[in-house]
């Protein structure tokens, strides 16, 4: 069976994701005892008793160590992606399950990136916003007319009736209303620390471009589709030039999911925590079959899964 994996990005973290998976799999723990970190990671994500989980700098490292332990729990099950993507964050993961870089690496950049994206927002009155229910036409009009106001972009296109817009907080208050004049169902504020995914994030990218000097990445085993281009990439970029793109413009989730069906995969595996990723492929792609996993029941259900089909 042909399998897309998809990773999961920030938000979807919770206290306690992953403690079942640490209890039952050796190659889980292997991963999580591995990672170098400033913090306590397993404490953080299994308890998170001071309640740092949802502050980028901690969810970061703890997301894509949780991706990388489940993913060599999956590899040791003999389940392994033809092809991979992740929503932002999530990217590092798929890029880790290409073979780029090793899993105690994929922590290490993003605990760096986690840190630099927290400096970039510092001090910006800045907001996210979810549009549902309008196209990308009217909505990049509203984006438009508001940036007078300041910076205003579609950050996230997630899938057919929800768009995301980030940016300076007065000119995304100003897109918000101009979106509900234009027939957007609802508009809903996104809790996030920074507005990321916008050329705010300017000085994060410039930071990660930096710091890549350092860091080896080997050639992908297999398909990766970029945040950036909502496809695979040619030979005319880097993936550490599509990295430093990547944080400061704009996620194209369903056009990625779009392309991961385009190429052939009998399904969808979302890496989690969380569901929102396999909410995503039914409306982008009804027709594709999708199952999402994040603990060892889930684990468990994957493998029957793939024997039904």
């Amino acid at each position: 069976m042909k399998l897309g994996f998809l990773y999961a990005g920030q938000g979807s973290q919770h206290p306690g994701m992953g403690a079942d998976l640490y209890r039952t799999f050796d190659a889980f723990r292997a991963v999580l005892d591995s990672a170098e970190v400033d913090f306590d990671l397993k404490k953080v994500s299994f308890e998170d008793p001071d309640g740092i989980l949802n502050q980028t700098r901690y969810t970061q490292p703890c997301m894509v160590a949780f991706a990388a332990g489940l993913t060599a729990v999956l590899r040791q099950e003999g389940i392994e992606p033809a092809v991979a993507a992740g929503l932002s964050l999530g990217e590092y993961s798929a890029l880790h399950a290409a073979g780029v870089f090793d899993a105690a690496t994929a922590v290490k950049l993003v605990a760096f990136r986690g840190r630099a994206m927290e400096e970039a927002a510092a001090g910006r009155e800045s907001a996210m916003m979810a549009v549902l229910n309008l196209d990308r036409a009217p909505l990049q009009a509203c984006c438009d007319e508001a940036s007078d106001l300041g910076c205003v972009v579609i950050a996230n296109y997630n899938c057919p009736g929800q768009l995301v817009i980030g940016g300076e907080k007065a000119a995304v208050e100003k897109a918000t209303a101009l979106a509900k004049e234009k027939g957007a169902r609802r508009c809903l504020p996104l809790k996030v620390s920074g507005p990321f995914h916008t050329p705010l994030m300017a000085p994060a990218g410039d930071a990660l471009r930096s710091y890549f000097q350092g860091v080896d990445f080997a050639q992908p085993q297999i398909d990766v589709i970029f945040n950036c281009l909502g496809d695979v990439k040619d030979d005319s970029v880097t993936i550490q030039d599509l990295l430093v793109r990547q944080v400061q413009s704009s996620v194209f989730m369903e056009d990625s999911i779009r392309k991961m069906a385009a190429m052939g995969v009998d399904g969808i595996v979302e890496i989690g925590p969380g569901k929102a990723l396999a909410g995503f492929v039914k409306k982008t792609v009804p027709e594709m079959p999708v199952i999402s996993v994040e603990t060892v029941e889930d684990v468990e259900a994957l493998k029957a899964w793939i024997k039904e089909r």
